[in-house]
């Protein structure tokens, strides 16, 4: 169905574009971004409704929703191009996700972009209209060719026809280059080289600042010193008028001339390019290419420069997440530290154990969120990258019920687990598969009331493991269940919402799973009625049995027969001092600085056997003290470990090159980091072993 009835006459003077949604809210929101252009929307609720349209119209652009629930939008996208009338139509995906498979399969298909999911209306109109002017150019090129095939008995018309052909090839073969990257600075060079000598005999590409003056000025080929007509204050005043007015102008003097073109995006402007040579070569067939050239060459100009500011984005974004961290893990580095201080107590009233309790739980929560907000970001960008092992399923589940086991325990929940009998091997990685299966028995853990049970259950059939977690919590409404797996995706968005989290968990878990080629889907009969989580995963039969895991006990940290001295250095005065404590109460002898210099200062005279370092100082940096600390004989030797709250590659890299032994991001495990004190040459010697 279309947005609106158009009369013959006004159908004749739009242009169709298609746009294919399973959602009719959908449908207003694209319209209503798309009513300005005064094109013909036409609206397909699926893909069989989109490939009726499509028998019957020609469209400009086609907008197509990936998920859809008879023909999703890769497999629809796939029938139009096997139609005669749509095979060359652009088609632009709308996705909330695109991974780097879907991506190749969609410009396999002739995808020409994907749009992201909600869209940004200034963008997809931008694009769209972009589409809509190059269909017109189109049908009018359609027109003359069908103008110049009537005129191909005479000889001069065969040969307007074969230039056209030829200027056609040029054309498409430009497109073809110029969408090769997305770089500006390849962009630029991809449109100097293709202007030389097709277009003139120099092309000259001028890229204006915010004020209106020449920002960049690129040349092709390179000026040499005898070239004055390139810096002629004419062509100059020329140019500028172009930028100006927006509009394209011929110029000419003594036989020469130059074709000025603006580069624009919208309304904007964001470059002109001129190209010079004999006047007698600028004919209107000529400047017509040259303009069409210029069309296509400011398409490719916005993408580079839309590119440029989607990596600027993401780089800040990485950037604040890093500091965000950084600067939530610092107060929990004290807390904790105050928590284990109150657990040492030989004796503490009940309502006081109970409070020492409730904070130390809510820093773990915290830290966890944390550790999951840095995890979901770097999946996205593609930076986790999986360790695959030989696992026994047994062994898996075991490690992720005991991950498990606290929050299940403190809410008096029974969780059921049922495994296939016969032994089943996974290659994967360990940590992120025990991380998926604990974050699903945490969340069935946090819906679902206390005393309730939850249901754990493995099984195995043709290749594949199936591992669902059920349970008989607030269950999930079904207009929910196609989001469940979306970043930031939470079905209780009051503000008075009973449970916490940021909605990334689930998101977590469905990228966790398809890095190791697996997939994950909800399943729930309605609110209050429980839900379910199923994961599947590629894998086979055991050939060995499946081997106990080690147990692990707590031992008491045992100092050393000399007291080892630790210098502290954060400038962060509660981390430094509730860490002081904590360590003299183990019996070790501490120093705390709170700045670079005197770190270095009170080493040289303290002489410690280790130092915990903070990266985030003010002045020196924690790297830049390292370095000061390796550099002095006082300190050479210590055990030096990094205390902070960067947790993130960059970050690691950093202080192994600083010379670092260990790097721990805050609040650390305070038994570990004990256990590492009480003697440092074995924790050294530990880490050259597995390094």
């Amino acid at each position: 169905m279309t947005t609106k009835t158009a009369s013959p006459r006004e159908a004749a003077d739009k242009v169709n574009i298609l746009v294919v949604d399973d959602l009719p809210e959908k449908h207003v929101v694209f319209s209503t971004i798309l009513e300005e252009l005064g094109q013909n929307i036409v609206n397909a609720r699926s893909g069989q409704e989109a490939l009726k349209y499509i028998l019957e119209m020609e469209f400009a652009v086609i907008l197509l929703d990936v998920n859809m629930p008879d023909i999703d939008g890769l497999e629809t996208a796939s029938l139009i191009r096997q139609y005669k009338k749509s095979a060359q139509t652009p088609i632009v995906f709308i996705t909330a996700y695109v991974d780097e498979l879907q991506a190749r399969r969609g410009y396999a298909l002739g995808a020409v972009d994907y749009i992201p999911s909600p869209v940004v209306p200034e963008v997809l109109r931008s694009k769209v209209r972009v589409f809509v002017e190059l269909f017109r150019m189109n049908r009018q090129l359609q027109k003359q060719a069908v103008q110049r095939e009537e005129l191909a008995r005479s000889e001069a018309a065969r040969a307007a026809a074969e230039e056209a052909i030829h200027r056609a090839d040029y054309l498409a073969e430009a497109s073809q280059a110029l969408s090769r990257s997305l770089h500006l600075d390849d962009t630029i060079a991809a449109i100097l080289s293709l202007s030389v000598p097709m277009l003139g005999e120099r092309a000259v590409l001028g890229i204006p600042d915010k004020e209106g003056g020449v920002r960049r000025l690129e040349m092709h080929p390179a000026p040499r010193a005898d070239d004055a007509e390139v810096f002629t204050p004419e062509l100059r005043a020329a140019a500028d008028q172009v930028i100006r007015d927006k509009q394209f102008r011929l110029w000419k003097k003594e036989g020469r001339a130059a074709a000025i073109c603006p580069l624009t995006a919208g309304d904007e402007i964001r470059g002109a390019i001129a190209l010079l040579g004999e006047a007698d070569k600028f004919d209107s067939g000529h400047v017509s290419l040259i303009r069409e050239f210029a069309s296509r060459a400011s398409i490719a100009m916005e993408n580079a420069r839309l590119y440029s500011a989607v990596q600027e984005a993401d780089r800040r974004k990485n950037e604040f997440l890093a500091m965000l961290a950084h600067e939530l893990r610092n107060p929990l580095a004290p807390i904790r530290n105050a928590v284990h201080i109150l657990a040492t107590a030989e004796s503490l009233a009940p309502k006081l154990a109970w409070a020492r309790d409730v904070i130390g739980r809510q820093a773990d929560h915290m830290s966890r969120l944390i550790d999951d907000l840095l995890d979901v970001s770097r999946i996205v960008q593609g930076k986790v990258v999986v360790r695959p092992e030989k696992l026994q399923l047994a062994t898996l589940i075991e490690r992720s019920v005991e991950a498990s086991s606290p929050r299940v325990g403190q809410r008096e929940q029974v969780l059921d687990v049922l495994l296939p009998k016969e032994g089943i091997e996974i290659e994967g990685d360990s940590v992120r598969l025990s991380q998926v299966l604990s974050n699903l028995i945490n969340n069935a853990s946090k819906f679902s009331p206390a005393r309730s049970r939850i249901r754990l259950e493995g099984s195995y059939a043709e290749g594949e493991l199936r591992i669902a977690v059920k349970d008989e919590g607030a269950g999930i409404a079904p207009e929910f269940l196609p989001h469940m797996f979306e970043l930031f995706a939470q079905a209780d968005q009051s503000l008075d919402r009973s449970q916490g989290g940021l909605g990334i968990g689930l998101t977590l878990v469905k990228h966790l799973v398809e890095l190791h080629g697996g997939r994950v889907w909800a399943d729930s009969e309605g609110l209050g009625k429980g839900a379910q989580v199923t994961i599947a995963l590629p894998a086979k039969i055991a050939t060995e049995p499946a081997q106990p895991l080690p147990s692990v006990k707590h031992q008491p940290v045992v100092a050393r027969h000399e007291v080892s001295r630790i210098l502290v250095v954060d400038d962060l005065a509660a981390s430094a001092e509730t860490l002081k404590t904590l360590l003299e109460m183990e019996g070790f002898e501490v120093r705390v600085a709170h700045e670079g210099q005197s770190a270095l200062e009170i080493a040289r005279e303290f002489r410690p056997n280790v130092v915990l370092l903070d990266i985030g100082l003010p002045g020196m940096n924690g790297f830049e003290v390292a370095h000061g600390l390796r550099s002095q004989p006082e300190s050479h030797d210590a055990l030096l470990i990094a205390l902070t709250g960067y947790g993130e590659a960059e970050s690691r890299t950093r202080s192994a090159q600083a010379g670092f032994d260990f790097h721990m991001v805050k609040p650390a495990d305070v038994n570990l980091l004990l256990t590492m004190l009480a003697n440092p040459e074995e924790a050294r010697s530990k880490v050259a072993a597995t390094a």
